[in-house]
């Protein structure tokens, strides 16, 4: 199976990444904050939400955070043929133009690595904030990042309706957080 990427070697760095966006209301909440603690970022979009809010995509990248391919229509790949998943990654990419795409549930079929690692970086995470889960109080949320989090680290949180309470409590205090430790937050770039 071709190189996953789960955290990086800058050790100075930690790598804040946003997955599903971008979402009205939410990316721009999430873009302010960032701008407040002058932390960059990767966003790995949805094609679908791009195409449909292209100019809060615009203010993603005019804010100096890279993007990353994160499917069309979050697709669970393991469930679809090679060529559908492909199919869906590339479509995506007519909007996102970017070399960095990460698979929906961090789930991937060897075959759909082989091919889709001989155009994109496939990056994954070392921490999972899970301020998807609606069942997890906003602290714990928080607790999951600053337990986990060094330097190199790729961190999850989502830019989406479902995640937003969570995330709303735990991005100021982790970037206040890695402030604290002296750790700078960077886009992942290669």
């Amino acid at each position: 199976m071709p190189d996953l990427v789960w955290e990086l070697e800058d050790k100075g760095c930690v790598y804040l990444t946003f997955d599903d966006g971008p979402t009205p209301g939410i990316t721009e909440w999430i873009l302010a904050q960032l701008a407040r603690y002058d932390a960059r970022a990767t966003f790995f979009c949805l094609g679908k939400n791009v195409e449909m809010y292209p100019d809060l995509y615009r203010r993603i990248v005019e804010a100096g955070h890279k993007v990353g391919n994160h499917t069309y229509s979050h697709q669970k790949g393991w469930r679809m043929s090679l060529e559908r998943y492909v199919e869906d990654v590339d479509f995506a990419n007519q909007f996102i133009h970017s070399d960095l795409f990460r698979p929906p549930y961090a789930r991937i079929k060897p075959s759909q690595a082989r091919v889709l690692s001989q155009r994109y970086h496939l990056i994954m995470w070392d921490v999972l904030s899970r301020d998807y889960n609606r069942n997890l109080s906003p602290r714990a949320c928080l607790r999951n990042v600053t337990r986990h989090v060094e330097g190199g680290s790729i961190v999850v949180f989502h830019d989406s309706l479902k995640s937003y309470k969570n995330m709303r409590y735990a991005l100021p205090r982790t970037l206040e957080f890695l402030r604290e430790k002296g750790l700078r937050c960077a886009p992942i770039e290669f």
